[in-house]
C-alpha cells in the first residue's frame, strides 16, 4: 500500500513539473512576443517619421467621413417628422449607400497608405501622391471589396438588432471573426492584383502565419493609445468636477484635437505595421526599415509545451 501511495505521489509530482514547466514556457512565449510587437511598433514609427505624408491619409479619410456623416445626418433631422421617409426598403437602402460610402472612404485612403508604406518599406522613397495615384488606379477592386463590406456590416449590424442578447454576442464574435479572416484582403487584392474570394483565402491563410503578432500588435497599438486617451481626459473631468465651465469647455476642444492626433496616428502606425508583416509573409524579405532579427524572431517557430508553431 506504502509503495503504491509514493508511485502515486510521484506521478503527481511529475504531473505537476510538467505543467508549471509548460506554464512557464508558455507565459514566457507571450512576454517575448509582447516585447517584440512593442519594437515592431517603435520601427513602424521610424517609418512615418521618414515619410509623414503617410499621417494626410487617416486626415483625409477623417474628414471625408464626417461630410458623408453630416450629408446623412442633416436630411434625417429635416425629415424626422416624416415616418414614412424612415420606414421599409428606403430605409435599408439609406443605411447601405451610408455604409458603402463609409468603407470606399477607409478602403481607399488605407490603399494610399499602404502603397506609401511598402514603397518605403522595400528601399524607396514615396511621395503623397504615390499613394493617391495607386489608389485611383484600383477603384474597380476598392468598390467591390467596400460592397462586400457594406453587405456584410450590415447585415451583421441588422441581425444583431433583432436578436437577444446572447444571439447578439455570437453575431458579434461572427463579425470579429470576418474582421480577422480579412485582415490582409486589401493588400492582397492591391498588391496582388486578386479578386474578392481569392483575397478572402490569402488573408486567411496570412492571417494564420501571423497570427501571434496580428493580434498583439493590435492590442499592444489598441492599449497604448486608449491609455493616452484616458490620461488626456482627465484634466477635463477634474475641470467639470471643479465647477468651471469656461475651463471645461476650453479642455474639451483641446482633447478633441488630442484625441483625433491620437486617431490619425494609431492608424498610420497600424498601416505601417500590417504592411511590415504582409511583406514578411509573403516574401520572407525582411523590410528594410526593420531589423532582421526583430522580424524573423517574429515569425520563428518556437516550441511550447512540447507544441510547434508559429508566433
Amino acid at each position: 500500500m506504502e509503495r503504491i501511495m509514493q508511485r502515486d505521489s510521484r506521478g503527481k509530482s511529475g504531473l505537476s513539473r510538467l505543467f508549471l514547466s509548460r506554464h512557464r514556457a508558455t507565459l514566457s512565449s507571450m512576454f517575448e512576443s509582447i516585447s517584440r510587437s512593442f519594437n515592431l511598433i517603435k520601427e513602424s514609427w521610424r517609418v512615418i517619421s521618414l515619410d509623414k505624408e503617410i499621417l494626410l491619409f487617416p486626415v483625409l479619410s477623417g474628414v471625408a467621413l464626417l461630410f458623408i456623416l453630416l450629408s446623412f445626418v442633416l436630411p434625417a433631422l429635416f425629415l424626422s417628422s416624416s415616418r414614412a421617409a424612415f420606414s421599409g426598403g428606403l430605409l435599408l437602402v439609406g443605411l447601405f449607400l451610408f455604409y458603402l460610402l463609409c468603407y470606399f472612404v477607409v478602403i481607399y485612403f488605407n490603399t494610399a497608405l499602404i502603397t506609401c508604406a511598402r514603397i518605403r518599406l522595400t528601399g524607396g522613397n514615396p511621395v503623397f501622391m504615390d499613394g493617391i495615384r495607386n489608389a485611383n488606379a484600383h477603384l474597380v477592386p476598392i468598390f467591390i471589396w467596400a460592397m462586400i463590406s457594406a453587405t456584410v456590416g450590415l447585415v451583421l449590424h441588422l441581425l444583431q438588432e433583432r436578436a437577444g442578447f446572447i444571439g447578439q454576442i455570437i453575431i458579434g464574435l461572427i463579425g470579429a471573426a470576418w474582421s480577422l479572416i480579412t485582415y490582409f484582403a486589401i493588400p492582397v487584392m492591391i498588391f496582388e492584383e486578386k479578386g474578392p474570394v481569392e483575397a478572402i483565402k490569402q488573408s486567411a491563410l496570412l492571417f494564420r502565419k501571423t497570427l501571434g503578432e496580428t493580434l498583439i500588435g493590435q492590442v499592444s497599438i489598441g492599449i497604448v493609445f486608449v491609455i493616452l486617451g484616458v490620461v488626456g481626459m482627465i484634466p477635463v473631468v477634474l475641470a467639470l468636477m471643479s465647477g468651471s465651465f469656461t475651463l471645461f469647455i476650453i479642455l474639451l476642444a483641446v482633447f478633441i484635437i488630442y484625441a483625433a492626433i491620437l486617431i490619425v496616428i494609431g492608424s498610420s502606425l497600424q498601416g505601417v505595421y500590417n504592411t511590415a508583416l504582409y511583406l514578411y509573409a509573403t516574401t520572407g524579405n525582411v523590410p528594410e526599415a526593420y531589423s532582421k532579427e526583430l522580424i524573423e524572431n517574429a515569425f520563428a517557430p518556437k516550441q511550447v509545451g512540447g507544441m510547434r508553431g508559429n508566433i
